[in-house]
């Protein structure tokens, strides 16, 4: 069963154990685009992994990458703004394609918010760990520790309430985002009176493959932008939803992306044009720069305000994965998983199975490859396969557009899956060096499942009830 908007083709529930509590506004909805997307987390370890594949060309991929997300971000406007439905992408795609074409894109979705609230609650601990280290602290098992204290606790805070929960991740990622800031003012204006700054991060770097590197590169700076769309799985609790989603969407993007270009290129030039190396090796490189630029107390309050926001990041992601579980049990996957806490009004019974699945895999696979590899192998499985949803929802949006005779967001959906297939080749060729060589095929391993549970299992197959 879906949740219908104006008429459309999906209906919401008639029983009350599947209806969603209705209380939330554009605030919470923005809260949790912003908090799944998780700005200073995405500054304090994505422009490292972004460095590995363009060198000092960072900021020109983020650049590059805020233009692309943004024409993608036009395709969920589109559809967020005649469709409500806590299945986001799910519920999109089936309106054009087809039910069953629907669940497979909501169950490739559901792997990129597992994957990206398991691999950042790694970075919790992570960060902990490098304040600990700025006074000479050093405990193997404190990140760990840290990591899955900061996953369960986020579980909690999803099961009880959202409009709380919302509030907080929005205040978490403000004082977040406040220290970065006043960070990179500092780098650039000593940098500026010393070496002086520099267009050179604008320009593909020779030595990184130029171009090639770009495009391997706009991988993660889609990590970095990855769940803007997260406000649409708040389509049935949200006030006014028509309203209130697409501008959440779209100030996420636009938020975002002005932070990004500025952070990478003042991470750039604290390091120096010829460190690209050392930025890309770097597991905290706002902790570096802190250092070097400001004081051991100020590092440590960077290092801090990224794990506050790595957690605000992983109560994001569990939320919209609950949500999109609880969708997908509402359409076949399980009639349980479908059911609403009567108490909090929230996907209850989800919001566990997924804290669940996180944690097994923190606890099973982190230890045997440190924070920084875990969260940079499931981050970028989790990219690779919201690359094909989003392929998707803009290939949908195309197509129904084209048949409305609405012309220019055809050309925006076009332009939107045109956008995504230069990242999603650079990702695939040249073939990337063991292990992230694996995860295209781990992606297409779940998709298969995914069509498993539909060919197997026909009481599992969506259906238009």
């Amino acid at each position: 069963m879906q949740a219908d908007c104006n008429g459309g083709a999906f209906r919401r529930p008639s029983v009350s154990a599947s209806a969603l509590a209705k209380r939330l506004g554009l605030a919470d909805a923005l809260a949790l685009s912003l908090a799944i997307v998780g700005p200073s987390m995405a500054m304090a370890f994505n422009v490292s992994l972004a460095a590995r594949a363009a060198g000092r060309a960072a900021p020109l991929a983020f650049a590059i990458g805020t233009v692309a997300l943004g024409i993608v971000a036009l395709s969920f406007v589109s559809f967020s703004r005649r469709v409500a439905h806590a299945g986001s992408a799910y519920a999109y795609i089936s309106q054009v394609f087809g039910q069953r074409w629907g669940f497979l894109a909501g169950w490739t979705l559901l792997l990129t918010y597992l994957t990206f609230a398991s691999g950042v609650s790694a970075l919790i601990g992570n960060f902990l760990r490098a304040a600990a280290q700025n006074y000479g602290i050093q405990n193997s098992g404190l990140w760990l520790a840290a990591s899955l204290s900061g996953l369960l606790l986020g579980c909690f805070c999803a099961y009880r309430d959202m409009r709380l929960t919302s509030r907080l991740m929005l205040l978490l990622e403000a004082i977040s985002v406040l220290a970065i800031i006043l960070l990179c003012v500092t780098v650039l204006t000593k940098v500026a009176t010393t070496a002086g700054l520099s267009a050179a991060p604008f320009a593909p770097a020779a030595d990184f493959n130029r171009w090639s590197g770009v495009g391997y590169a706009m991988v993660f700076c889609v990590l970095s932008f990855a769940g803007f769309e997260g406000a649409a799985t708040l389509g049935e609790e949200t006030l006014n939803p028509h309203r209130s989603i697409p501008i959440a969407i779209l100030g996420t993007c636009a938020l975002a992306g002005v932070f990004y270009v500025f952070v990478a290129y003042a991470q750039v030039m604290g390091y120096g044009l010829s460190a690209a190396n050392d930025l890309a090796n770097a597991s905290a490189p706002l902790n570096d720069l802190a250092i070097k630029y400001m004081s051991r107390e100020f590092a440590t309050a960077v290092d801090l305000a990224a794990a506050i926001s790595a957690f605000s990041c992983v109560l994001g992601s569990l939320s919209a994965a609950a949500r999109l579980l609880f969708a997908l049990g509402r359409a076949g996957l399980g009639p349980r998983i479908g059911d609403v806490h009567p108490v909090h009004g929230t996907p209850g019974a989800a919001v566990i199975i997924s804290g669940l699945i996180c944690a097994a895999c923190l606890a099973l696979w982190a230890p045997f490859t440190g924070p920084a590899n875990y969260c940079a192998y499931l981050s970028t499985i989790g990219s690779l396969a919201l690359i094909l949803v989003y392929i998707g929802v803009t290939a949908a949006e195309s197509v129904d557009a084209f048949g409305a005779r609405r012309m220019a967001w055809a050309m925006c959906g076009l332009g939107g899956t045109g956008a995504l297939l230069w990242p999603l080749y650079n990702s695939l060729y040249p073939v990337p060096a063991f292990p992230n060589n694996q995860w295209p095929y781990l992606v297409a391993g779940w998709v298969i499942a995914g069509a498993a549970l539909l060919l197997i299992f026909p009481g599992r197959r969506p259906t238009n009830a």
